[in-house]
């Protein structure tokens, strides 16, 4: 282990900071793209078969397709779902300009009236045309995948878009995870990330309280803290974490945290050329209050969107203050102490 004493600030060598060898492995980290991220949840659903995490119900949140709806013990992947009245950024939907409804022109109208004059409900059961009087209504089935105004006019019409991430333990720099565990459950490897080791955990909590993302959480029933290992395991064997591994449009990319920065900085670049200017990197910034994190992401809103803390701060990093001035104080106290003794004896 190294004498320093860093507990906030930029890190060059996190592995290294940690006692590891010099010829250590580069840092390994996640790169999560949001602006390519479709939903599928195929990440949560791998992370789960190859960890070996319990389902944690499948009841959907009611406000969208979101069934787990934050990251846990038994969720170490969390794909959110946010549906915003708006465009992304300069994206054209295509529907300004597109006929309202299969009747909407002369031409549509004239090669189907004769269909809709033959048929029992003259167009009512297509809901074409108001169903006559007295007509049983007909069950409506699975919701169509028809495009906003088809139905009723174009003034009904309004911008949309979906905003999916999929979330993950951030591996932070200085992780208040692993400062403040009193057993060494938490340890840094030496690719630099933050992994538990289950049979040294007590099931304190600490370390729930010193996450500044929420992440780390006890299992209900075991008691023993539970999150992303970046799958140490395939590591090892020189495999990619089963969630990339899984990801089928390249939302989450894995590899040195060097490499992915850059491509980072350069997919960000793209974006803003595009027109997509309210597209930012989360997490990517050394210099923020955990010194980076090892799983940064490529947001299209601001983090509180996404459910992120906007200035994450290690809880550990005012930690040589607090003791300053616990010092100081006791200090106070001790001299108020004699200065009341000695005053007494007069």
């Amino acid at each position: 282990m190294t004498e320093r004493n860093s507990v906030y600030g930029p890190l060059d060598d996190v592995a290294g900071d940690a006692g590891y060898d010099p010829e250590h492995p580069p840092r390994m980290g996640f790169f999560t793209d949001t602006s390519v991220c479709i939903g599928c949840k195929a990440c949560e659903v791998a992370c789960k078969q190859w960890n070996g995490v319990p389902d944690d119900g499948f009841d959907l949140l009611g406000m969208s397709f979101d069934n787990t709806g934050s990251l846990g013990a038994d969720s170490w992947r969390h794909v959110a779902f946010i549906e915003q009245p708006r465009r992304s950024g300069c994206q054209d939907t295509g529907l300004d300009a597109a006929p309202v409804g299969a009747t909407a022109t002369g031409i549509m109208q004239s090669s189907v009236a004769g269909g809709l004059a033959a048929s029992p409900e003259l167009g009512g059961e297509l809901g074409t045309r108001p169903r006559r009087d007295g007509a049983e209504p007909e069950p409506l089935g699975m919701p169509a995948f028809s495009r906003p105004g088809d139905a009723t006019g174009a003034e009904v019409r309004t911008d949309f878009r979906w905003l999916m991430s999929s979330d993950v333990c951030k591996h932070c720099t200085y992780a208040g995870c692993l400062d403040v565990c009193p057993t060494g459950a938490l340890f840094r490897t030496e690719f630099g990330t933050v992994v538990v080791q289950q049979d040294i955990c007590n099931g304190c909590g600490y370390c729930v309280s010193g996450c500044p993302y929420g992440v780390i959480d006890r299992r209900e029933g075991d008691g023993r803290a539970q999150k992303c290992t970046l799958c140490y395991d395939r590591l090892h064997d020189g495999l990619e974490p089963a969630c990339a591994k899984a990801c089928p449009t390249d939302s989450i990319q894995f590899g040195p945290l060097d490499e992915l920065r850059e491509r980072a900085d350069r997919r960000l670049e793209t974006l803003h050329g595009l027109g997509v200017d309210e597209a930012r990197l989360y997490g990517r910034d050394p210099d923020d209050g955990v010194g980076g994190d090892g799983a940064f992401f490529l947001l299209l809103d601001e983090p509180e969107v996404y459910g992120l803390p906007p200035d994450p701060v290690v809880p550990t990093r005012d930690a040589g203050a607090m003791w300053t001035r616990a010092a100081m104080a006791a200090g106070a106290f001790l001299v108020a102490g004699v200065a009341s003794f000695l005053g007494g004896r007069r």
